[in-house]
């Protein structure tokens, strides 16, 4: 079971600190326990492509991180330019004010443009900061990343108020449907909440603590 949950997990180092002798570490880790990705801002993404270059290990990264309001041309382009430099799965944050604002044109429109630019190249995954939400909002924000075309739906960034929960990550998977991947993002630190989350639904999970969750110990930090 181990391996299954690794297979799942996207390691990631996303804060702004983060050093070249942390990518390093980040990128021999995801081999070691084979990883599905690493998740990495984009002025990293070069570096860890070629450090993974020959292994099964994807490159991820983000899209108007952390905040979601750069404009939709903004993210296209952000998504070709990560595919150029080697990313093959994208992480894109919703304009979660035009969300709540019900200005729901806004938003399909925001998503496709991420799809668009990444159709053919990499996996798309919808951001939703699903603790900024209300119940009825992320059902809208999944319903959109459908239409959209997305390959995932996703909870959290890990930088606003708080993370994934087994209450949201249920509801993404009821209003999604199996097909789609579901990722839990933001607070799984350890082996229990991670089978939880996929318990619930979950088919990827985005934590800084993917050895602590696949070897059954207690992490501290996320991201």
């Amino acid at each position: 079971m181990s391996k299954e949950i690794a297979n799942m997990i996207d390691h990631t180092a996303l804060k702004a600190d983060t050093t070249s002798e942390q990518i390093e570490k980040l990128c021999e880790e995801a081999k070691q326990y084979n990883f599905a990705s690493v998740c990495v801002n984009p002025t990293w993404i070069e570096k860890a492509s070629g450090l993974l270059a020959g292994s099964n290990v994807d490159v991820c990264t983000v899209i108007g991180f952390p905040l979601g309001s750069n404009t939709p041309e903004v993210k296209a382009f952000e998504t070709k330019d990560a595919i150029e430099k080697g990313a093959t799965e994208v992480d894109m944050v919703i304009n979660i004010a035009a969300l709540k604002d019900k200005n729901y044109d806004l938003v399909e429109k925001d998503i496709r443009s991420v799809v668009e630019a990444a159709k053919g190249q990499a996996l798309t995954k919808v951001i939703f900061e699903t603790c900024l939400l209300t119940k009825d909002e992320i059902v809208k924000a999944c319903e959109l990343s459908v239409k959209a075309g997305a390959d995932y739906v996703k909870t959290s960034t890990g930088f606003s108020t708080g993370g994934a929960t087994v209450e949201d990550i249920k509801l993404m998977r009821e209003t999604v449907g199996p097909k789609i991947g579901v990722k839990a993002s933001g607070g799984v630190r350890d082996r229990k909440g991670a089978l939880e989350m996929i318990e619930a639904g979950a088919t990827r999970i985005g934590a800084s603590s993917g050895i602590a969750i696949v070897s059954g110990q207690t992490a501290v930090s996320d991201y």
